[in-house]
């Protein structure tokens, strides 16, 4: 469908807000996110998702998670003093919790409409697809955010690694 000098933007904005009037209002809905991870250690590629995420969702909450198939150098507790003492200070719609569950139980237990995952690469993508699937099946959406190309080396592992 070709544009019309009437038509202030393609078809497929036509029915739905301007872009620049998407900002937040009082009479939107709220909508929270998860970011859940070990964050055994928390990089500075997490903490540039969480940014990221901070820019779609009303709030986020980072939840520092159990995983039974990692073996972490901190529990969960300790980890999540670590998170909070790496976010700035001035982003105060972000917060950090523990757990131990699922996080789809997490997500309807504290109304978080979303699962926000970060990928690095397609060996990451095919592994949080599978998770997603399965959150998707308990009701839970999850978005991806693509690692930053200057980011997407950076892991805990290597983090680790290096600093041993």
């Amino acid at each position: 469908m070709a544009l019309r000098p009437e038509d202030p933007h393609p078809a497929y904005f036509r029915g739905r807000p301007e872009p620049s009037s998407t900002a937040r209002t009082p009479d939107r809905v709220r909508v929270r996110a998860v970011y859940p991870g070990t964050f055994d250690p928390f990089t500075s590629g997490h903490l540039n998702v969480v940014d990221r995420a901070r820019d779609l969702f009303d709030e986020v909450v980072v939840l520092v998670a159990v995983n039974s198939n990692k073996h972490p150098g901190a529990d969960e507790e300790e980890r999540a003093a670590a998170v909070r003492a790496s976010l700035p200070i001035e982003w105060t719609s972000v917060t950090v919790a523990a757990w131990s569950g699922l996080t789809s139980t997490y997500c309807h237990r504290n109304e978080v409409g979303v699962i926000v995952r970060g990928v690095r690469n397609t060996t990451d993508l095919h592994a949080e697809y599978q998770l997603a699937a399965m959150n998707q099946s308990l009701d839970v959406p999850t978005v991806f955010l693509p690692a930053q190309p200057e980011l997407a080396a950076v892991s805990s592992t290597a983090v680790r690694t290096l600093g041993e």
